[in-house]
Formats: C-alpha cells, sequence, structure tokens
C-alpha cells in the first residue's frame, strides 16, 4: 500500500507537485497558508489539512514548496518534535547554505532531509524536460524515486546537502544574465522602432548557437591554458565591448549590464592578461574565494 504524501505550500510550483501526484493515484494531502489554493487538489482527490499540524498526523513522505528559507522554518518549526522520524524533502529555493543549516536542524530533530531544486517552470512538471537536482539523504532519494520522477528527471548530486542548490543557482546566474542581455539588446532596436518580437526571432536563434562555445569555454577553464593562438584575447574583446557600450549610449540606452563585464575585462588587461583568452576572466570572478 503507498502512504500518503504531505504537500505544504500550493503556490504555482507546489500545486503542479501535488497534482502530479495525485494524477499517478497517490494519497495526499495539502496544506497552504491561504486555503482557498488547495480547492482544486481537493476536487481532485486530495485531502485538504486546515493546519500544520493535520496535515502531517500519520506517516508517509512531506514535500515543502514554500516561499523561502524563512518561510520554511515558519511552517515546520512549531511541529518540530511531531517530524521526528520522518522524512523531509524540501524543494523551496533556498541558498546552498541554507540548505545547509536546514539540513542541520533536522538532524537535530532525527529528521531524514533531503534538499532539491527544481530546474523547470510549473507547467513543465511531469515532464521529460523538467529536470529536479537533489542532494542529501542517499537513502530517502533512492526510496522516494517512484515519485520524484512523475515530476521530471531526477538527478542526484551526493551527500553535501548544499549542492543541488550549488548548481541551481550557478545555472540561473546564466539565465538571469541572458535575459538581461537579450532586454539590452532589445532597449537597442527598439530605440529604432524594431519590435521586441521582432529581435526576439533573430536573437533567439543566435543565442542557441553560441551555447556550442560553452563547453570550450569550460576545457580552456578546467585546464587553467589561457593562451592558446585559437582564443580570442581580452584586448579584442575589450574593444567589442567598448564599442557595445559607444553602441548603447548613442541609443540612449543604460550600460548597467554592459559595465561590469568591460569592467572585469579591463581589469584583467591592467594585470598584465591583455594577450590571453576571454576565458580568463574567470579567475577575476573566482578572486573572492
Amino acid at each position: 500500500m503507498t502512504t500518503r504524501t504531505t504537500f505544504l505550500g500550493l503556490g504555482a510550483m507546489g500545486s503542479a507537485l501535488a497534482a502530479a501526484a495525485l494524477d499517478a493515484g497517490r494519497p495526499s494531502v495539502v496544506w497552504n497558508r491561504t486555503p482557498g489554493r488547495a480547492g482544486a487538489l481537493g476536487e481532485r482527490g486530495a485531502t485538504i489539512a486546515k493546519t500544520v499540524d493535520e496535515a502531517i498526523t500519520g506517516d508517509g513522505l512531506i514535500i515543502l514548496c514554500l516561499l523561502d528559507h524563512q518561510s520554511v522554518h515558519a511552517v515546520i518549526d512549531p511541529v518540530a518534535a511531531s517530524l521526528t522520524g520522518r522524512t523531509v524533502i524540501n524543494l523551496t529555493t533556498t541558498t546552498p547554505n541554507q540548505a545547509r543549516e536546514l539540513a542541520a536542524w533536522a538532524t537535530e530533530h532525527s529528521i531524514t532531509y533531503l534538499d532539491g531544486t527544481i530546474m523547470a517552470v510549473p507547467e513543465m512538471i511531469g515532464r521529460p524536460d523538467a529536470v529536479i537536482f537533489y542532494s542529501g539523504a542517499e537513502a530517502a532519494f533512492e526510496e522516494n524515486r517512484e515519485l520524484l520522477d512523475l515530476w521530471g528527471q531526477s538527478d542526484y548530486f551526493g551527500t553535501d546537502r548544499g549542492m543541488a542548490s550549488l548548481r541551481d543557482m550557478a545555472m540561473l546566474v546564466g539565465m538571469y544574465t541572458m535575459f538581461a542581455g537579450f532586454l539590452h539588446g532589445a532597449a537597442m532596436v527598439g530605440a529604432e522602432g524594431v519590435s521586441a518580437a521582432e529581435f526576439a526571432r533573430r536573437q533567439t536563434p543566435f543565442l542557441a548557437a553560441m551555447t556550442g562555445q560553452l563547453a570550450g569555454l569550460a576545457a580552456t577553464v578546467d585546464a587553467e591554458d589561457y593562451a592558446g593562438a585559437d582564443q580570442q584575447s581580452l584586448e579584442f574583446t575589450e574593444a567589442a565591448l567598448a564599442s557595445l557600450v559607444t553602441a548603447s549610449l548613442e541609443a540612449g540606452v543604460h550600460v548597467d549590464v554592459l559595465r561590469p563585464v568591460h569592467d572585469i575585462v579591463r581589469r584583467q588587461i591592467a594585470a598584465g592578461y591583455g594577450r590571453q583568452g576571454t576565458a580568463r576572466i574567470f579567475e577575476e570572478l573566482r578572486k573572492s574565494r
């Protein structure tokens, strides 16, 4: 007999996770701070709990999908004693150290903890292109694999509770800076009456093609060899970025997105690395470590 799964937090993502479990015939209990959000899941067969205490009564896995790290503690701290011996999978967005702190808290209360980060939007849950990273208690990952795989591809990154979050946040840096770069470009062409939609039709395949360069950059960084003749030099990149800054200002577009990258490149040149490959900005970025 399949034990029930308790879902705490029914925002768009939490609701999608619970819906996928219900569609697979898994008994589910749902709770949300705002009760109205549970109605649709109740119609699909979920048991709606009025309180967190009521939601966690009994046995089974507990899934957290809340707003942030603080909200996780606000929900589970008051019921810590009732969670002893249970397994909690936290799919709330947290930083790596916040995930480690939650894991330490769970250990103090004899709770098995698995941290997860969702590399998808709610509409993707249950589809093959959804990916969820996990780290923490390996047994919890393996024992609940049937449920986890309902939501998408499940990737496990070891017992360090912060590793799933670290990978998630590192990937999101690329996403958000890409979005910012696209919007910067759209503002440039928009100054001359070109629609963002038209710009996107051309930018999308170009960016897709540029991702083919990532493996080469990664190989250069891992080898720490920035002197290859086939690499675009920092001096060349600085000249290109200077032109982009000038063109942006001429179009009346702020250079808040471009300026930091230009500054990093210029610092590397000032340090004497101008003829080395542009991938060397990696060394500048990790200096704080």
